[in-house]
């Protein structure tokens, strides 16, 4: 379910759940967002046994697929279940194939010869979550910046704190901010430092989580919290497992403007934590 989630929240409108209680979705994967050249949809039905004892069932659906080329992206995603089994690979697979498209946009193939489709425009964007999503800000926050401190106590540096675009969504504001870290002191150490700032302290929420490597015993140290936003600072650890970063902190405030968003509010966390990640 959180795989699930998180998956919903990176794609957005190119994820479409067909059939809730089978557990089948469909993903649009293009090359690019502007004007993709070679797009496919990958359909896949997750049996009961997955992640854990069984792989997707899946279909690979575009009118160009055929023949060789679907043989080397079917062998391609079996590769990567096999190296990844036991684990949550549909991210992977998903990346995998927009790897393969961006490969056919910018090689010499022609382009497919299909005649598009129209579709309906949904008049209100609020909920694309593409992954180049620049929102309009009726109520901007400014976007925040601080001068680190150069003082350090003991021998850890006060790590440098990067501030993500704010996003607002019925009077509601989300922005994220992201610090490296390497020990449980420099997640401390920052989390005071954000809290120093009045407007960071005055949210009505700031989710957190980290993943830090310890490379002695290869294993993975890593917290959340909530802060009275339920459920949302284990959803924003598992975004981060699934994108696999190392090393880092990332902390969502939200200020709440009176409207209830529901499920919506899960999407901004996610897509305001990817969105600094990426930067």
């Amino acid at each position: 379910i959180d795989e699930i989630e998180a998956l919903s929240s990176i794609y957005g409108d190119d994820w479409c759940v067909v059939d809730e209680d089978e557990k089948i979705y469909c993903i649009k994967i293009s090359d690019c967002l502007d004007q993709p050249k070679w797009t496919l949809c990958l359909q896949v039905i997750l049996p009961p046994g997955y992640p854990t004892a069984e792989p997707p069932i899946y279909q690979l659906n575009a009118p160009w697929l055929r023949g060789q080329d679907y043989t080397e992206l079917a062998n391609s995603l079996e590769e990567i279940y096999i190296q990844n089994l036991g684990e949550s690979i549909l991210f992977l697979w998903v990346e995998k194939i927009r790897e393969v498209l961006v490969e056919k946009a910018q090689s010499s193939d022609p382009e497919p010869d299909i005649k598009k489709t129209s579709e309906e425009v949904d008049e209100d964007n609020g909920d694309d979550f593409l992954l180049d999503y620049q929102p309009v800000q009726e109520d901007p926050v400014e976007i925040l910046s601080y001068i680190t401190s150069e003082n350090q106590e003991g021998d850890e540096e006060m790590p440098p704190i990067h501030h993500g675009s704010p996003l607002t969504d019925r009077r509601s504001t989300f922005q994220a901010h992201l610090a490296p870290v390497v020990t449980t002191r420099q997640v401390k150490r920052v989390l005071e430092k954000l809290y120093e700032n009045k407007k960071i302290a005055s949210a009505t929420h700031n989710i957190y989580a980290y993943r830090i490597y310890c490379e002695d015993k290869h294993t993975f140290l890593q917290d959340c919290e909530d802060d009275g936003e339920t459920a949302a600072g284990g959803r924003l650890l598992h975004l981060m497992q699934i994108l696999d970063v190392h090393n880092v902190l990332v902390v969502v405030s939200r200020w709440y403007g009176g409207i209830l968003l529901g499920p919506d509010r899960f999407k901004h966390i996610n897509n305001c934590a990817r969105s600094v990640l990426v930067q």
